[in-house]
């Protein structure tokens, strides 16, 4: 069956509808550039609002395993491949991209120019679309003014949940934003204990789990949003926890310490982005999922960049003087990309021990 993709500035692509049934879905339209972990892009929380293309052009050769899921839905609002495996070959597998997409209610196109796409949102930036059976049938108004809003309410599936580590191990509560389910299992591989809290959990509720440290997770959506968030993060800082901040969490870390967020023009999504560390000169190759950054420029007093990306010059981490804290723009689990960051978790629970 045909189906269009139209763009706000009135481009308009022709492939074949290949997932759940296509309304007029709206949506803001990036790209990632990873080869692998399509499955994990489509349950990653942080596309939630978002129509994710995929430059790579084959997509779904090894299948669908949900072992490898990053949560327990996909939260995107639509797919875009160039070529999707219909018969897919590994042991694991569990069916096709198309039924799962089908499956989760996930309109998708394929046979469409994910190249040209991929070019026009590099050149002029990401912006909003819509999938369409009828490109006649679109609200073009509707689509430009289309918004990722409540975006942490789009995620927050869970209350307040505890996985029990190993006797001795650290307590850390993990403060869910929408975050991947490979935070929750790198810190069970330490021994940790981890307690999950919802985003709209408070300072007050956050420490009386008497935790050993807070990681704050990843998530989608504008963090210069999440005012309420921000002023409990802040609280945190004063108590002298540990805190770690992914993605998300490390900017409304950076927000709540009095440093400005902006949006970048077409964002970071892919596996194999370069960061280096600006202490030990080492480069690594990193997993991203953002279209936000903290600004580099006039950070606050006791906090340094201690990560940057080298395409670009973006800020890719924090070290906090003034409490014991530090935070990744990448992602330190990976899933799916390099494992070259893991450290970081460790780094956590060293200044568990040192606090």
């Amino acid at each position: 069956m045909k189906a269009y993709l139209v763009l706000e500035n009135g481009r308009v692509f022709e492939g074949e509808s290949f997932g759940a049934d296509i309304g007029d879905t709206i949506g803001e339209v990036v790209f990632t550039t990873s080869m692998t972990g399509y499955l994990e892009t489509l349950t990653d929380p942080s596309y939630a609002g978002q129509i994710v293309l995929q430059t790579f052009p084959l997509i779904g050769n090894y299948g669908i395993s949900l072992e490898d899921a990053e949560s327990g839905k996909s939260y995107v609002k639509g797919y875009i491949v160039k070529t999707p495996c219909d018969e897919p070959s590994n042991f694991r597998s569990e069916g096709t991209v198309s039924d799962f997409l089908i499956k989760q209610g996930i309109p998708a196109i394929c046979g469409i120019d994910t190249r040209e796409i991929t070019r026009i949102l590099r050149e002029r930036g990401v912006m909003n679309g819509a999938l369409t059976l009828n490109p006649d049938s679109v609200d073009m108004d509707a689509i430009k003014s289309y918004a990722v809003l409540d975006a942490l309410e789009q995620v927050r599936d869970y209350g307040r949940e505890v996985i029990d580590g190993e006797p001795g191990g650290k307590r850390i509560v993990l403060w869910d934003c929408g975050l991947k389910l490979a935070q929750i299992r790198n810190l069970a591989e330490r021994g940790c204990s981890v307690i999950r809290m919802p985003d709209n959990a408070t300072c007050e509720e956050v420490l009386a789990e008497k935790p050993d440290g807070v990681l704050i997770s990843n998530g989608p959506g504008d963090p210069r949003e999440n005012t309420a968030l921000i002023k409990e993060i802040a609280k945190l800082t004063e108590s002298g926890v540990p805190i770690m901040g992914i993605c998300l969490g490390h900017q409304l870390l950076a927000l709540a310490r009095g440093a400005s967020v902006e949006k970048l023009k077409y964002g970071h999504r892919g596996a194999n982005n370069p960061v280096r560390d600006l202490v030990t000169g080492r480069t690594y190759i990193t997993s991203q999922n953002h279209g936000y950054a903290v600004s580099p420029e006039n950070l606050p007093k006791g906090t340094t960049m201690r990560y940057v990306n080298i395409n670009d010059g973006t800020c890719e981490g924090l070290d906090y003087e003034d409490f014991p804290g530090f935070s990744a723009q990448f992602h330190p689990e990976a899933c799916g990309g390099p494992l070259d960051t893991g450290f970081l978790f460790d780094r956590l629970l060293q200044l568990t021990s040192n606090s």
